[in-house]
């Protein structure tokens, strides 16, 4: 008999039920008693009122991780890209180690993976004052030059004629 109740398909919800106070058959047999079902019908409420509240809680906990696994996955995507930026600006620059793991700087904050990608915006503005600055020097030897070349193909203007 206590291995037909171990394999009841209802033993648990009877369990669970009783924990609560309830009783399992008693909720199911059938009653004329007025007060009887006005109690049950409260008793039955209060359990629905607690079963979505946690499924409210589960529903924001499951929200919250979605959240969380964007920002992280935008984080990553945004480092990558401000990574393959600088790579394209400075190719022959010396590359990295390659980080195993995206937390593993947390014992060394100066080489954090975390760290790098929190500096991505104020090194990439860096490199793109330094591009401008390298095309700013540029075009001004490229305009002194060409000053300085109009200057000598210039005609001297012969002096005035008398």
């Amino acid at each position: 008999m206590a291995d037909d109740q171990v394999h009841d398909p209802l033993n648990f919800m009877r369990n669970m039920w009783g924990n609560m106070g309830f009783s399992l058959p008693g909720m199911v047999a059938p009653t004329f008693d007025v007060e009887e079902l006005d109690k049950r019908i409260k008793d039955m409420k209060a359990v629905e009122g607690w079963l979505r509240m946690n499924l409210s809680m589960l529903q924001m906990t499951i929200q919250g991780l979605e959240m969380q696994r964007t920002t992280v996955g935008a984080v990553q995507a945004m480092g990558k890209m401000a990574s393959d930026a600088a790579k394209s600006l400075a190719p022959d620059a010396p590359q990295p180690p390659p980080q195993p793991h995206f937390f593993q700087g947390v014992a060394d904050p100066a080489h954090s993976t975390l760290s790098d990608a929190a500096m991505w915006p104020w090194q990439m503005m860096q490199q793109m004052r330094e591009q401008m600055q390298q095309h700013a020097e540029a075009a001004a030897q490229a305009a002194t030059a060409a000053t300085a070349e109009a200057a000598a193909v210039k005609p001297k203007s012969s002096r005035s004629k008398k």
